[in-house]
């Protein structure tokens, strides 16, 4: 029997942004494959039930409550590491003799007691968490946040560094964090993200509008944001609507000030389908160099055209099944020419995607990995 401890950094359902589809669709995958899923999970607020979706794919689910203690932050760990710890998480591995696999470096501030207890640990590594941090810090606007993060990506330089080393394998999202984790430590192993999507959407060769969607409460999606309205302004013949359940009372007047961008609100898996299902093009444009974003899996499953910037995949195959823009000039150029074209990719994004892309394949790989003897 193959049986595996995974300590999330949340509670992975609905999988409704990027680390945490990841987590929600790894299990589901490992799970259908015949692994038992011990889940440890780190939330706000223990929540009131475990949602069948979960339970179904699991054979137990823990919660751990974060510390909520402002004064962590003066330490040396990373705050968002050192929030997460927990005494009873250790009582509830131990219950259970299997492998241990952390998802993110911000689950790992308990692994010192777990080494040397029979469990091989691994790791998820979402991100190069150093990286993640000084890009929010350059991308925020508010003095003091930009502060608290550059103070979190000094604090990760040394931790991640320290760390990685520790684990069996580190299973890394892009080629970029595979690359560098494997320059000083030889455990590297490339597993692309699990985004849940099976088969590509056979889809008429026209949309009705460009689909801009995502997380605005984030300073890197906000500074995309600001750069698309920006554009569209000077595209008044085409419209754009952003998709998100998460935008402030600021963001809201500056979309409804402009006559051909909307804003709506995501609130479920299947109204983002049909916004996605029913767009011409999307504009997918990242501030953030780290590996590929997972809505751009959703947008090559599910929708037609997908223009974007260098940062949204490191993955050539990837970039090859979209129309890129190096800056704002070239993007507002592909907008334009991509409006006048009829989508046929249905096929090269098939051959690409379900073959090499596909969740039980990497699933099936990371067991052969930790399950090895």
């Amino acid at each position: 029997m193959k049986e595996l401890h995974i300590i999330s950094f949340n509670y992975p359902y609905p999988p409704s942004y990027g680390g945490i589809i990841d987590v929600y669709y790894k299990i589901k995958a490992l799970s259908d494959l015949g692994v038992k899923i011990h889940l440890h999970c780190f939330v706000d607020q223990i929540p009131d039930k475990i949602d069948p979706e979960v339970k179904e794919i699991t054979e137990n689910v823990f919660f751990y409550e974060k510390k909520n203690n402002i004064l962590l932050y003066f330490l040396k760990t990373p705050f968002a590491a050192i929030i997460r710890d927990s005494d009873l998480l250790l009582k509830n591995i131990e219950k259970t003799n299997a492998p241990v696999l952390f998802e993110g470096l911000q689950t790992t501030h308990i692994m010192r007691f777990i080494r040397g207890n029979n469990h091989k640990l691994y790791l998820r590594y979402h991100n190069n968490e150093k990286e993640y941090y000084k890009g929010l810090s350059v991308s925020e606007k508010n003095i003091f946040k930009k502060i608290v993060y550059k103070i979190e990506s000094l604090k990760y330089a040394g931790y991640q560094k320290k760390l990685l080393k520790k684990f069996e394998t580190v299973f890394c999202l892009s080629e970029k964090e595979y690359n560098e984790v494997k320059t000083y430590s030889g455990n590297a192993q490339l597993i692309h993200i699990f985004h849940g999507n099976q088969s590509v959407k056979q889809l008429d060769k026209k949309g009705k509008y460009f689909l801009f969607h995502g997380d605005l409460t984030t300073a890197d999606n906000k500074q995309a944001l600001a750069e698309t309205l920006t554009l569209f302004k000077t595209l008044p013949q085409y419209n754009l609507i952003v998709a998100s359940d998460r935008a402030s009372e600021d963001i809201k007047r500056k979309i409804s000030a402009v006559e051909n961008i909307t804003l709506v609100p995501i609130r479920t898996s299947e109204n983002l389908c049909h916004l996605l299902e029913n767009a011409h093009a999307n504009i997918l444009i990242s501030y953030q160099n780290s590996g590929t974003k997972v809505k751009l899996f959703n947008t090559l499953y599910n929708s037609r055209f997908v223009i974007i910037n260098g940062n949204i995949t490191d993955d050539p195959a990837l970039t090859d099944l979209c129309l890129y823009g190096a800056d704002m000039a070239e993007i507002r150029q592909q907008i334009v020419s991509s409006a006048e074209k009829d989508y046929d990719d249905t096929e090269k994004r098939k051959h690409v995607l379900e073959k090499i892309h596909s969740d039980h394949a990497k699933a099936g790989q990371i067991i052969k990995v930790i399950f090895k003897n």
